[in-house]
């Protein structure tokens, strides 16, 4: 497994890292022997890095990224977290220091650690990139020692861009797949020059780039595939990339002759 050097994160990671959502909730029932089967199967595939949120499965997938780490799994292992969702209603006045660190530790205690290697802002609201306050109060979890570092997921590209000019920022989560290339214009250039690490999420498009699905696929009631194809629970390009199903069926048919 090729490993990359992030720079201002101090480490190396596997190039293709595990995205933990399924393991906690909306992608269908994963029991948890199965989810840990998961973890074992990356780990022992090469991957070191594992991606991960307080609230995917309100902490079901960080406490089972606790267990296979406790249960004696792979060392060398960098396990990146997000905060910020938990906090109702979802507002900039709601990323204070005080919810930081009671964030932080719970993140901590689901998964059994006295450090979180990295903890990025969960697509925070806009005005939060702008906010100098908060990337303080960011500094001073790494200065308490509760994380060694942050960065942000974002939606937007302008979001990224003003995330990567910040000195402390050390990585930027955003989708880049074949169906959307756009943050290899200015985002990922930008992250290089300044020693960020990208982040790529939603890769396959939540599967649809894998070509295994076609007009007759169904995904269970408890899926995102099924609930929020058109955006009814969360941003809408978290589920296959914000393009419409059939759409994205035909493109993946035209790929197809270009990635057999």
């Amino acid at each position: 497994m090729e490993q990359r050097e992030i720079d201002r994160l101090g480490r190396s990671v596997s190039a293709i890292g595990l995205g933990t959502w399924q393991l906690g909730a909306d992608w269908g029932d994963v029991d948890g022997d199965s989810a840990v089967a998961v973890l074992q199967a990356a780990a022992d595939g090469g991957v070191t890095f594992f991606d991960t949120a307080d609230v995917y499965g309100d902490g079901r997938s960080e406490q089972t990224i606790g267990r296979f780490l406790r249960e004696g799994g792979a060392d060398g292992i960098t396990v990146a977290t997000k905060m910020g969702r938990r906090a109702q209603p979802h507002e900039s006045e709601q990323y204070t220091l005080e919810n930081f660190r009671a964030w932080t530790d719970r993140s901590r205690a689901n998964l059994g650690v006295d450090r979180l290697d990295l903890v990025q802002l969960h697509c925070p609201p806009t005005p939060v990139f702008s906010t100098d306050a908060v990337y303080d109060r960011l500094d001073a979890l790494v200065d308490e020692g509760a994380i060694a570092a942050y960065g942000v997921s974002v939606e937007t590209r302008a979001e990224a861009l003003e995330a990567i000019a910040r000195p402390g920022v050390s990585s930027v989560q955003i989708i880049l797949n074949m169906m959307r290339m756009g943050p290899l214009e200015e985002v990922l250039p930008a992250a290089r020059e300044a020693g960020v690490g990208i982040i790529v999420r939603v890769p396959l498009a939540s599967g649809l780039l894998s070509g295994r699905y076609d007009e007759n696929t169904t995904f269970a009631p408890n899926d995102h595939r099924t609930f929020n194809r058109d955006g009814q629970a969360f941003d809408v390009g978290e589920t296959f990339a914000g393009v419409p199903f059939a759409t994205g069926l035909e493109a993946v048919r035209r790929l197809v002759p270009l990635a057999p």
